[in-house]
C-alpha cells in the first residue's frame, strides 16, 4: 500500500470512528475551539492531575473528516503525557502541518508519528490547514487555562 493511500485511510478511519469522543469522566480542563470560515467546532476536554499529565482527553465536536480525525488522533496520541511533552507534540504537530515534512517529537512510537504524519497533506491545501490544526490550537490554550 502507498503511503499517500495508508495515510488517507488513517484519516477517513478517525473521521468516521473518532477515537476518545464525549466528555471525559471529571475533567477539570476543557476549551472550545471554533472555526467560522468552515463552521467546524471542536470543544476538548482533559483531565490534568497535579504533577501536570494529562490523565484523560476527549473532544465534543462537529466538522468536516480532517477536524474530526485530528481532534481523534490529537486524542489518541496526547492521552496519559505528561503537560511538558503533550505541549512539545502540539508545537511538533503544528510546525510539521505549516512547514516541515518529519516530526521531531522522538518521545512518540512508530504507530502514533505514522498517524499524525497522515495529516501532513493538508498544507498543500491552505484552506484545510485550520481544519487540521483547530483541535491542537484548542489543547494548548486549555492546557493554559484559557477557555476559548
Amino acid at each position: 500500500m502507498e503511503l499517500k493511500e495508508l495515510y488517507k485511510e488513517i484519516i477517513l478511519d478517525h473521521g468516521k470512528n473518532p477515537r476518545n469522543f464525549g466528555k471525559c469522566t471529571n475533567y477539570n480542563v476543557d476549551a472550545k475551539g471554533h472555526n467560522p470560515l468552515c463552521g467546524d467546532k471542536v470543544h476538548i476536554y482533559a483531565k490534568v492531575d497535579k504533577e501536570k499529565k494529562v490523565i484523560d482527553l476527549s473532544f465534543e465536536g462537529e466538522g468536516c473528516a480532517i477536524s474530526l480525525a485530528s481532534a481523534s488522533i490529537l486524542t489518541d496520541v496526547v492521552k496519559g503525557k505528561e503537560y511538558s511533552l503533550a505541549e512539545r507534540i502540539i508545537s511538533d504537530f503544528l510546525m510539521m502541518i505549516k512547514k516541515n515534512d518529519k516530526m521531531k517529537t522522538n518521545s512518540l512510537d512508530e504507530d502514533q508519528v505514522t498517524t499524525m504524519m497522515s495529516l501532513s497533506g493538508v498544507k498543500d491545501f491552505p484552506m484545510r490547514v485550520k481544519c487540521a490544526t483547530m483541535a491542537w490550537h484548542t489543547l494548548s490554550e486549555a492546557l493554559k487555562g484559557k477557555n476559548e
